[in-house]
């Protein structure tokens, strides 16, 4: 029995097709949990500089803390949960707290 084998990239995962089988979407979920992760840790490291400057001189921290806790969020997204296949679950990169898009314009 022959099986023809066709791997393709999917979400920066070498992902292997056997016989029609498609996307593992909670493998895929997971790697763009940790893609999130990525992409928020400098920004969390950014905050924190900003954070202790506030404090240093007595300015509002509030702003900072809600954009900390954004990020901290992120990864736990409902819509993240929610996609069923590889275009929605790209679609859920919130840009306007992780910056652009590790998927390019896809």
């Amino acid at each position: 029995m022959y099986l023809q084998i066709e791997a393709s990239e999917m979400l920066g995962l070498i992902h292997l097709k056997i016989m029609g089988f498609g996307l593992d979407i909670a493998k895929a979920r997971e790697l763009h949990k940790d893609k999130i992760r990525i992409a928020r840790k400098s920004k969390l490291e950014e905050l924190d500089i900003e954070f202790n400057r506030a404090l240093e001189t007595s300015a509002d921290t509030t702003s900072i803390v809600s954009k900390k806790q954004a990020l901290r969020d992120a990864p736990a997204a409902t819509n993240i949960a929610n996609a069923s296949n590889a275009s929605e679950l790209k679609a859920t990169w919130d840009t306007s707290i992780l910056g652009a898009s590790p998927y390019g314009g896809s």
